[in-house]
């Protein structure tokens, strides 16, 4: 089953074409319920202590599960323990990318640690996407994202090749303090991005002049 979790931050609304489909799940995490309000998409289940919601009148036929403002795990983390606890092996978070680094930091933590559980995952913005990869392979589709950037997750990651793109790579090898395949251009119809040993993040992105 698929899972849908809209997070707090900024989105680019008309760049957002994955949408929840009948008998996927929907979750909005707090404040991340503006942004699947934006989007027009139902919510299954909202959740979070609600301190950015005030008195904004949610419909009676969401799902609430309130959390204390004082908790352990961050709002997303606790979306994905429901997700996956109703069935999901696909997890799509909107929101969460173009907000507060610290949140941001902790999503990518989540995709890795999705990832490495073997539940795919994937975050974006309408500004951002971004997926994580652990020794294997994965087609690209060319879209509305102008750059293809790959990313070290690990200290060291070994058999890095990207087809496909303006700058192809070959076996290379990456490192959390040499990240040299950055903006790079799909320039067919797909990329094809893989890695023999390591992790890594590929992120789609786009100029935000050209996303507006």
């Amino acid at each position: 089953m698929k899972a849908y979790i809209y997070l707090d931050g900024e989105i680019l609304s008309q760049n957002i074409t994955e949408h929840p489909a009948p008998g996927d799940l929907s979750i909005a995490a707090d404040s991340g319920y503006f942004n699947a309000e934006k989007l027009g998409e139902r919510v299954d289940i909202l959740l979070g202590d609600m301190d950015s919601l005030g008195e904004y009148s949610i419909p009676g036929e969401i799902e609430v599960i309130n959390y204390p403002p004082e908790k352990d795990l961050t709002d997303a983390q606790l979306a994905v323990d429901i997700a996956i606890g109703r069935g999901a092996d696909n997890i799509i978070f909107i929101g969460g990318l173009d907000g507060r680094l610290d949140h941001t930091l902790s999503l990518l933590g989540i995709l890795e640690d999705l990832g490495s559980r073997g539940i795919y995952a994937m975050a974006l913005s309408g500004l951002n996407r971004v997926r994580y990869l652990k020794n294997s392979s994965v087609l690209i589709p060319r879209s509305g994202y102008k750059y293809l950037s790959v990313l070290a997750c690990d200290e060291k990651v070994r058999g890095v090749s990207v087809e496909g793109c303006k700058y192809p790579l070959e076996n290379a090898r990456l490192s959390r303090w040499l990240q040299y395949a950055v903006s790079n251009e799909i320039e067919g119809n797909c990329a094809l991005v893989s890695v023999r040993r390591g992790g890594i993040f590929i992120i789609e992105s786009r100029d935000k002049a050209d996303g507006t």
